[in-house]
């Protein structure tokens, strides 16, 4: 076994170049169907050879993990294999990370390396284990210089409840959680009477859990363009917490990803859409021994291959933004309380200071920023209580110095946010960001509700390309207009780019 791992690794790398020249980047690449098929080879080799699965804690999961990474640091990665304990077990991440990029500006691409006990897993999750592979590699070959850093990851014991995932991201300090700008997962992508989902980021489906965090809508975006441009119609599928992104969208991190389907049934509309057998199973073999390399649909697997190498072409190395105007609040630069002098708001004004943290049913006031030491938030001060600086009796206002944009479009706001709130809150809290020119756009409407929220820093943002050539401020509100409501707001890391 040992033997044809290495073979395969030596094949598949050889067109690797010894040392990585700069170079520009280049259009995304059409992905090998065959380099991708190998791969699950030999992932279905492994497990033959491991007891018919690559399970978590089992021979076959350390196996497959030794397999990627093998092959990644002879591509030049840095690789780590992060080990993790679960039901008694040791299990493992690999993670790997390519040379070059902003470190502060990282887009990360993940799939599940294990199966479950019952069978090789070939489908549920070789093949996006695989697709991520051979897209990682093709980003050795092509010497790609990316303007995000990227890191690709390969997820262990996903089948016992995400666990390898959620491993990886609570360890993470909250400043490097938040270099994270975006997450692709793909999980199942070559069902063998497949659909073509896409994680409904903007939840313009309007079903279930609602939009994933600000940034989700623009990764489906590139992913949906993608597969308009070969002429296969995609629908949206809800963040319904089944696969790795789970984690991910918990901490505010933006995610995308695609999907062809598990057991449940194929519709005769969507036959209609896409082909295939109505009243069946997407995958038949969801979880079955049966899900082996005869349990692939090649068509599926070489368009999310190419999809995925589309989306790491397309947003991680893309030109960087310049920026246009920004403010971390490290210096005062004449943000205004109450501009109009209509606040209502008795205690929890705006301010720019160092916040102290506060807690009530978990963390309110959060004590840390998303860069340097200050920020905007509602009463910078803890008090004895939760509640002694919290926003109470209305609203609180704060505006910035005016600014004046340049003419033209691919203006874009940016933010850091968080809203905490306790359940005796209500939809009549808020915390709002509009820029207010000749006309106004909102960047941001997050409204309470009556259920315990603790505070998390989140992004935001909004095209203010129809704002171009005027000077503008930003306003920002934060209401506690529920009856004895704990309110907490922040905002941090406010810029304009182009």
């Amino acid at each position: 076994m040992t033997t044809l791992v290495s073979a395969l690794a030596l094949a598949l790398v050889a067109a690797l170049p010894a040392t990585q020249a700069p170079a520009a980047a280049l259009a995304p690449p059409d992905i090998s169907l065959t380099n991708v098929k190998a791969h699950l080879t030999q992932l279905q080799n492994i497990a033959t050879a491991n007891g018919g699965n690559r399970a978590h804690g089992r021979p076959g999961y350390l196996a497959s993990a030794n397999y990627v990474k093998g092959l990644l640091d002879s591509a030049g990665y840095s690789t780590t294999l992060q080990s993790f304990t679960y039901n008694g077990a040791t299990g493992y991440n690999v993670i790997a990370d390519w040379p070059g990029g902003n470190p502060d500006d990282i887009l990360m691409v993940g799939a599940h390396l294990d199966s479950v006990t019952a069978g090789p897993g070939i489908n549920d999750n070789g093949s996006g284990s695989a697709a991520i592979l051979e897209t990682a590699l093709e980003v050795a070959r092509q010497s790609l210089v990316p303007t995000k850093h990227l890191r690709f990851a390969w997820w262990g014991a996903e089948e016992g409840g995400l666990r390898g995932s959620t491993y990886y991201v609570s360890n993470l300090s909250t400043t490097d959680r938040s270099k994270i700008k975006g997450y692709y997962n793909f999980d199942m992508v070559a069902s063998p009477n497949p659909g073509y989902f896409l994680y409904d980021g903007d939840d313009s489906d309007g079903v279930g859990s609602g939009p994933g965090p600000a940034g989700s809508a623009e990764l489906e975006r590139v992913l949906a363009d993608y597969f308009t441009s070969i002429g296969v119609p995609t629908r949206g599928t809800d963040f319904d917490g089944r696969s790795d992104y789970g984690p991910f969208i918990s901490r505010g991190i933006p995610a995308g990803g695609t999907f062809t389907g598990a057991e449940g049934t194929k519709t005769s509309a969507q036959a209609t859409l896409w082909g295939g057998t109505a009243g069946q199973a997407f995958d038949s073999c969801y979880h079955r021994s049966c899900d082996t390399t005869s349990n692939i649909n090649d068509t599926a697997l070489n368009r999310n291959a190419d999809a995925i190498a589309y989306a790491v072409w397309t947003v991680a190395a893309a030109p960087a933004p310049v920026v246009v105007w920004q403010d971390t609040f490290e210096t005062a630069t004449g943000w205004t309380v109450n501009p109009s002098g209509t606040d209502t708001a008795t205690t929890g004004q705006w301010e720019r200071g160092v916040p102290q943290a506060t807690t009530s049913s978990g963390t309110k006031q959060l004590g840390t920023t998303v860069s340097g030491t200050n920020d905007l938030v509602t009463g910078r001060l803890a008090g004895t209580a939760a509640g002694d600086y919290d926003v109470d009796g209305g609203v609180t206002t704060i505006q910035s110095p005016a600014i004046t944009l340049p003419s033209g479009s691919g203006l874009r706001l940016s933010l850091s946010w968080y809203l905490a709130h306790g359940s005796n809150s209500s939809s009549a809290d808020y915390l709002r960001v509009r820029v207010v020119g000749s006309s106004t756009v909102v960047v941001l409407n997050q409204a309470g509700a009556a259920s315990n929220r603790d505070g998390a820093w989140s992004t935001a943002s909004a095209d203010i390309s129809s704002l171009a050539g005027q000077t503008v401020r930003v306003v920002i509100d934060a209401a506690d207009a529920s009856t004895a409501s704990l309110v907490e707001a922040g905002v941090d890391d406010v810029r304009v780019t182009r």
